[in-house]
């Protein structure tokens, strides 16, 4: 019975993902929230979303703009939950990485989102790029004080379904060994010397790449220092395997992406 279904198996199309056909929405995820549509008149003085964001990723800047910082937003859906007007809604959009800050700041003026062009890559972006395009890269994983699901899925991203080793991503045991620092947490005063040390020893060109939300702004506890501002920012708590592979593609050079106009053609496209 084993040699028949093995037999079956090898008959099989393979259930290892395909990046050419990933989708920036998954249906069964809440993703990142969005306005609902063009708004037909003002918020007015409701602050409700803003009142029930639990790591102030909302700020209403007048009765007509609200400005959403994607890289503090937990995805938790509290906001399109609560919004008495139902303006707001979880659009599923879960590819939320950039290797700028910046772009994960979005501002919607009556629901429409204002689209700025992304900025240029850094050199050391560029550097990394030419040593790991083609070969991959190796990391060291460190938890800076987490609540460990980020790790949960960076286990999970060498499953035979995303298979990170494909990729020539692999996790190494030491810094000494690795190309890069992938952190998670919001990095807390014992780990902020233990991440400055692991990153340090890496020889350069080298990466620092900010896994989770919590990692990228601090989440619901302030952020520690850092030892540079990271190379790579991944909001999600946590984010799902497939987007960490991909944003890991995007530092590589191997996917062209940028978090603002992903976003705006999703809108625009009304879905």
């Amino acid at each position: 019975m084993r040699q028949i279904l093995e037999l079956i198996n090898f008959f099989r199309p393979s259930q290892v993902m395909d990046w050419k056909k990933v989708s920036p929405i998954h249906p069964k995820n809440r993703g990142i929230p969005t306005p609902k549509g063009t708004f037909e008149s003002s918020c007015g003085s409701c602050q409700v979303c803003v009142d029930h964001c639990p790591t102030a990723a909302i700020q209403k800047v007048s009765n007509e703009r609200l400005v959403f910082d994607y890289g503090a937003c937990l995805q938790c859906g509290s906001c399109s939950l609560f919004c008495p007007e139902e303006r707001l809604k979880d659009s599923g959009f879960v590819h939320v990485f950039s290797k700028h800050r910046d772009d994960l700041i979005v501002a919607y003026e009556n629901g429409k989102m204002l689209l700025k062009v992304s900025g240029e890559d850094h050199s050391n972006h560029l550097e990394f790029t030419k040593l790991t395009e083609r070969s991959g890269f190796l990391y060291r994983e460190v938890a800076a004080a987490g609540n460990n699901t980020v790790e949960c899925e960076l286990n999970a991203s060498f499953n035979s379904v995303f298979d990170s080793e494909r990729e020539g991503v692999r996790c190494v045991a030491s810094p000494k060994h690795a190309d890069a620092i992938v952190f998670s947490g919001p990095v807390s005063q014992a780990m902020e010397q233990p991440l400055e040390t692991a990153f340090a020893v890496i020889a350069p060109p080298k990466a620092l790449v900010a896994c989770g939300t919590e990692a990228v702004s601090g989440g619901l506890f302030p952020q520690g220092k850092l030892p540079k501002e990271p190379d790579l920012f991944i909001a999600g708590d946590p984010p799902r395997p497939d987007v960490i592979l991909l944003a890991f593609r995007h530092l590589m050079g191997r996917f062209s992406f940028s978090f603002q106009e992903a976003l705006h053609k999703f809108l625009q496209s009304g879905k």
